[in-house]
């Protein structure tokens, strides 16, 4: 596949400019996409309705309206609600399901400007590591179509790798936004809980972790969309204010964590390459030190996953006992294992999240950013929950997502940006994470981070 040229900054430029259109631009994303169908991204597109909202931008920009995502053509993961738009979650419960307006989310990027050109696939209510769902089967990694980009956000994270369009929006409960970008090389942003107001939608299962994450080739493009879309709004009363970015971002305080901490393994090419990338970016002049959080004692995504199925049983349960054999196999074990949790067990997971939150603040007491890796491995065969073997020692299902999900608990931002291939040219990624509320130090810092990654790349080549 061939990325587009432009990326959302420069296309939003070139047709506030008139040097191309919104509709000019939507017509190339709808061909695009077209022409890689196989990948199985995007499982919905409206041409008309594409072409109608590119042919309102360019109208609006003719009468004058400063857009700053102007004619951005835009793939949304297909668990937000897009208005008049078919969103499924990827279950046969929902396959003629029409979204009745906008989250506010795409309220605010189609206010600024985006223009929706395609729904992205989704595991089955966002709740698996691998995309593929019931409804439209498996999406496939673009630089092997034997492997997965992981899940649950790989429509909208191979539709950028594939160059499909500049930005994609996914959601991440516990790493859906950053592990797919990370298999796919792209760079995926978990922002702070609350900092992009989430719904109206669907139902949500995750218990007040999951939030709206812009998918895209650099920061600088996460950026534009992140500001687009952030803010206080009085329909959902969790959404928060952010604080501004720091003055100095030469002056951060930046922890390296190779493993975040955790008794985990970690493929020796991911491991190494992350190193490598620290000692890269400590030699550029960061401040970096060595130091891991310090985690309660049965600290495990093993002990967060009652909260999970107990809220996928909550929505489904009495679904799931009519017919399990409507639901994906693997969501319905989840389902079915929440059904059989009592309420001390799911308590006990909320003990445990609040007790995650609390060690992630300390540790934010007199640090700025933690660096670690995203993922322990590269991507893996798409007919797998997950890799066999990481780090020669034999791998959990979950043993590819061990990274992400304290961050959701603690409601913190953090991004993927890409650092390294293995042999056979596969992604990972590193992880940068900062204090709740400091998103836009985060990303300034992330766009430093990035342009010298991106010039220790050059020089190796």
């Amino acid at each position: 596949m061939t990325k587009p040229v432009n990326s959302a900054c420069q296309i939003a430029a070139d047709v506030t400019a008139g040097r191309t259109s919104a509709v000019e631009t939507a017509r190339a994303a709808l061909a695009r996409i077209e022409a890689a169908r196989a990948l199985n991204a995007v499982v919905t597109i409206d041409p008309t309705r594409t072409l109608a909202g590119a042919a309102a931008v360019d109208d609006r920009r003719r009468a004058g309206e400063m857009m700053p995502l102007a004619g951005v053509p835009i793939i949304v993961k297909d668990n937000i609600w897009t208005g008049g738009w078919r969103v499924t979650q990827g279950s046969r419960l929902f396959a003629d399901f029409i979204a009745p307006q906008d989250a506010i989310a795409i309220e605010r990027l189609r206010r600024a400007g985006a223009v929706v050109v395609g729904i992205g696939a989704t595991s089955e209510f966002a709740s698996k590591g691998v995309t593929t769902s019931p409804l439209y089967g498996p999406t496939l990694h673009p630089l092997d179509p034997t492997l997965t980009p992981g899940g649950s956000s790989g429509g909208p994270a191979t539709a950028v790798a594939a160059g499909l369009v500049p930005l994609a929006i996914g959601t991440d409960a516990g790493g859906s936004s950053r592990r797919p970008p990370a298999h796919v090389g792209v760079t995926g942003f978990k922002p702070s809980y609350g900092a992009i107001p989430y719904g109206p939608g669907f139902a949500e299962p995750f218990f007040g972790l999951s939030v709206i994450a812009p998918i895209a080739d650099n920061v600088a493009d996460i950026a534009l969309a992140f500001e687009a879309m952030a803010g206080v709004d009085p329909r959902d009363p969790d959404s928060a204010v952010i604080a501004p970015e720091a003055d100095d971002i030469a002056s951060l305080r930046i922890a390296f964590s190779p493993r975040l901490g955790l008794d985990v393994a970690v493929d020796d090419v991911v491991a190494d390459g992350i190193t490598s990338a620290v000692e890269h970016l400590s030699a550029a002049g960061l401040h970096i030190v060595q130091r891991d959080p310090v985690w309660p004692a049965g600290a495990t995504e093993e002990a967060l996953m009652p909260l999970q199925h107990a809220g996928l049983a909550a929505l489904y349960g009495d679904t799931f006992r009519m017919d399990p054999a409507v639901f994906d196999p693997d969501i319905a074990r989840q389902i079915e294992r929440g059904l059989s949790w009592s309420g001390t067990d799911v308590a006990g997971a909320l003990v445990a999240s609040a007790a995650i939150a609390n060690a992630f603040a300390a540790f934010f007491t007199d640090t700025d950013l933690l660096l670690a890796p995203t993922v322990p491995c590269v991507a893996w065969p798409f007919t797998q929950l997950g890799p066999d073997i990481i780090g020669g020692r034999p791998a959990s299902p979950r043993g590819h997502a061990v990274f992400t999900p304290f961050v959701n608990h603690a409601r913190l931002p953090a991004i993927s940006i890409p650092c390294g291939v293995d042999a056979h040219g596969l992604p990972f990624g590193l992880q940068i994470i900062a204090r709740r509320g400091h998103d836009r130090t985060l990303l300034r810092a992330a766009r430093r981070i990035e342009a010298q990654l991106w010039r220790r790349a050059t020089i190796s080549e």
